[in-house]
C-alpha cells in the first residue's frame, strides 16, 4: 500500500545520476520536496514526463521545491539519460537494494520490477501533503503538481 497523506515521509538514501548520495532528510527544514517515481529511463512515457518536468523546472524552483526523481535504473544509466535529454535535476538510482526505496513509499510493481509512476509531494516538515498514483502506461499531470504545491 502506498504512503498516504498525513504520513511521515520515510527517509531514504540514494545515489544520483552523479554517484552523489542525495537523502530525503537533507531537505527537511529546508525546501519542499516532489518525489516522483517513474519505471525507467529511456521509455517513451517516462522521457516525455521528465522532459515536461525538465522544461517547467522554474514552477518548481520558484516555490521553493526539490524535484527528485526515482527509478530501478543503475546510476550509469541514469547518468546518460540525463545528459541525452539535458535533465538538470537529480535521478536518484533506486537500483541495489533493488527496489527498497520503491517498495518503502509502496510504489514498486513486484511481477515488473520496477517502480509504477507515484508521486509524493513532502512539505518542509516530512510529511506527505498530496499523492497520486498512475499506471505504467499513463502520464502525470504537471499542472497537479503545481496546483499541490501552490496549498503548501
Amino acid at each position: 500500500m502506498a504512503i498516504q497523506v498525513g504520513d511521515e515521509a520515510p527517509d531514504f538514501e540514494l545515489k544520483d545520476n552523479h554517484g552523489r548520495t542525495v537523502r530525503l532528510s537533507d531537505f527537511r527544514g529546508e525546501r519542499n520536496v516532489v518525489l516522483l517515481f517513474y519505471p525507467f529511463a529511456f521509455t517513451g512515457v517516462c522521457t516525455g514526463e521528465l522532459c515536461e518536468l525538465r522544461d517547467n523546472l522554474p514552477q518548481f524552483t520558484d516555490r521553493d521545491t526539490q524535484l527528485l526523481a526515482v527509478s530501478n535504473d543503475s546510476i550509469h544509466t541514469l547518468r546518460v539519460f540525463a545528459e541525452q535529454e539535458g535533465l538538470e535535476y537529480p535521478l536518484l538510482s533506486d537500483f541495489w537494494p533493488h527496489g527498497n526505496t520503491s517498495r518503502a513509499y509502496g510504489v514498486f510493481d513486484e511481477d515488473k520490477g520496477c517502480a509504477v509512476r507515484g508521486t509524493f509531494i513532502i512539505d518542509k516538515a516530512g510529511v506527505v501533503r498530496w499523492t497520486v498514483l498512475n499506471g505504467l502506461p499513463d502520464a502525470r499531470d504537471l499542472n497537479e503538481y503545481v496546483k499541490a504545491l501552490d496549498t503548501l
